[in-house]
C-alpha cells in the first residue's frame, strides 16, 4: 500500500492521541485506532503505537492517510447513474435494492463494488471496507449521495455533515397525512429488542427532522418532505414512526401492506460547498420509475412542481 503525504497539526489541548486525532479528522476513534496500528501516526516525529499515549498542547501530530488499494469488484452487474463528478468528488442517484459498502452480512455486491470496478480513486479515511463514503443511504432509499474521492475532500465533506452546512431533503409517501408541518426532536439508539431496528431512546443520540405536507392523495396517503438536520440511522423512518406515521413498505417499523415493491422514499435535494473551491453546490435526483408511477396513480394533482429545490426549500423556510 502506497502512502499518501504526511500531514501535520499542532495540539491545542492536553489528550489521548486517538481523541484529539478523532477529533481533528471528524472521524470515529475506531478509525484513528487503525491508522496507529498500521504505524501512520506520529508525535513530534515519534511513531504512536497506543491509542492511549497523551498528546500534550504545543505537540506536533503528524498523520498520513493511506491510499485506496484497487481490490477486485465481485459480481457487478449493475450501473448507477452519475450527477455530478470531478477529481475530488462524485454525486450519485442510488437505486433501490442497494447496500452502499460491505459488510459481513451483506453478501451481495455493493455501491463500493461498483465503484472499485469504475476504476475510480477513492477516500480511505472510513477505513478500506468503505472507500469514500461520506455518508450512507439506506438499501431500499434511493436518491442522491456524496462520494470522497480524496481523503482531504472527504474530511472537507465529514465537517460539514457535521457543522449542518451539507443539507439534504427527502421525499417520502406515508400512509396518513400529517397533522401540520413540524418538527421533531427526538434521540435515537440502537432498539434493545430488535437490532435491525433503531429506537426513540431517551439517553440515545440527539437526532433532529423536519417534516412538511405537500400533496395528499388516494386511501388517505401523503407526499410529504423531510429535511435532515442530523444523519442518524433510519432517522426518517423512526420519527415519522415516533408519529404514528409510516413510510409506505416500511414493513420493519410497521407499515402493514406487505406487498409494496420498497420503502417510498427517496433523497430528492442535497447541497454542500466544494471541498476544494469552497463554492456552493446543490443536486437534484430524479425520481425512479416505481415511485414516479406510483405518484402519478395515486396523487390527483400534478405533483411535480410541489418537489422542485425551489418549493422544497421553500416549504421549509416558511415553516420552520
Amino acid at each position: 500500500m502506497k502512502k499518501e503525504n504526511k500531514e501535520s497539526f499542532v495540539a491545542s489541548e492536553d489528550n489521548r492521541i486517538d481523541k484529539i486525532l478523532a477529533t481533528h479528522l471528524n472521524v470515529s476513534r475506531n478509525q484513528v485506532e487503525k491508522l496507529i496500528e498500521k504505524g501512520f501516526v506520529s508525535i513530534n516525529d515519534k511513531v504512536v503505537t497506543k491509542t492511549s499515549q497523551k498528546v500534550h498542547i504545543d505537540d506536533t501530530v503528524s498523520y498520513v492517510l493511506p491510499e485506496a488499494e484497487q481490490k477486485e469488484a465481485i459480481g457487478v452487474n449493475f450501473d448507477v447513474e452519475i450527477l455530478y463528478e470531478d477529481e475530488y468528488l462524485m454525486v450519485i442517484n442510488k437505486p433501490k435494492n442497494l447496500v452502499v459498502h460491505p459488510a459481513p452480512s451483506v453478501k451481495e455486491a455493493t455501491l463500493v463494488d461498483w465503484l472499485i470496478q469504475k476504476g475510480i480513486s477513492l477516500s480511505t479515511i472510513s477505513g478500506e471496507e468503505r472507500h469514500g463514503i461520506v455518508h450512507r443511504i439506506d438499501k431500499d432509499t434511493t436518491g442522491a449521495l456524496v462520494i470522497a474521492k480524496t481523503n482531504e475532500a472527504h474530511e472537507a465533506l465529514s465537517r460539514q455533515l457535521e457543522d449542518k452546512t451539507m443539507g439534504r431533503y427527502y421525499l417520502a409517501i406515508i400512509d396518513y397525512p400529517l397533522k401540520d408541518n413540524l418538527i421533531v426532536e427526538a434521540n435515537i439508539s440502537r432498539n434493545s429488542t430488535n437490532r435491525l431496528k433503531m429506537a426513540i431512546v431517551e439517553d440515545g443520540k440527539f437526532a433532529k427532522s423536519a417534516f412538511a405536507k405537500l400533496l395528499l392523495g388516494k386511501n388517505s396517503i401523503e407526499l410529504i418532505a423531510a429535511k435532515l438536520y442530523t444523519g442518524r440511522t433510519h432517522q426518517i423512518r423512526v420519527h415519522l414512526a415516533h408519529l404514528g406515521r409510516h413510510i409506505l413498505g416500511d414493513t420493519l417499523y410497521g407499515y402493514k401492506d406487505k406487498e409494496m415493491p420498497r420503502v417510498f422514499l427517496h433523497a430528492r435535494l442535497i447541497y454542500f460547498k466544494h471541498p476544494k473551491t469552497n463554492k456552493l453546490m446543490e443536486f437534484e435526483a430524479p425520481l425512479f420509475d416505481d415511485m414516479r408511477e406510483f405518484l402519478n396513480n395515486n396523487l390527483e394533482d400534478d405533483y411535480s412542481v410541489f418537489i422542485t429545490p425551489k418549493n422544497l426549500k421553500g416549504v421549509f423556510d416558511a415553516s420552520h
